[in-house]
């Protein structure tokens, strides 16, 4: 108890774990913040409220409905579309049943996704040019307001 308030007060920016053990089944939309982990099953959507929540989908976890969060590692089975705003691993035993929308992907051998993948994309940063072109190319570009 004593090593646990220790580790508490030394890393106060690990959220608080929320699990869904195997065998229970959550039937409706989940809201959540800070971090989930989840092996049982959730028929409906899985959403986070907050820039720092994390999704983990165990190898026996299900979610039927989409998932929308910020970070996740995915190792079970989705039937859903999939929205991940930062952070996207997934694990060998993950399938996904549905669109994939991420911003960065990890993906290991054996994971499978049957349905559209596409990152999230940065517009406003790519139509900024590099700064070393415009010096070497000698153009003073008006950036526009």
């Amino acid at each position: 108890m004593l090593n646990r308030r220790r580790n508490d007060r030394n890393n106060n920016s690990s959220p608080e774990t929320s699990l869904i053990a195997r065998g229970t089944v959550i039937r409706g939309d989940l809201r959540f913040s800070g971090a989930l982990h989840l092996d049982g099953r959730i028929e409906g959507s899985v959403l986070a409220e907050g820039d720092e929540a994390m999704f983990t989908l165990s190898e026996h976890g299900q979610v039927q409905g989409e998932i929308r969060v910020p970070h996740a590692v995915i190792n079970g089975h989705v039937t859903g579309d999939v929205y991940v705003g930062v952070r996207l691993e997934l694990a060998p035993q993950a399938r996904i049943d549905g669109d994939l929308r991420y911003h960065t992907l990890e993906m290991a051998a054996g994971a499978q996704v049957n349905g559209r993948i596409s990152r999230l994309s940065e517009e406003a940063m790519r139509n900024l040019p590099a700064p070393e072109a415009d010096a070497a190319d000698g153009i003073d570009d008006a950036v526009p307001a």
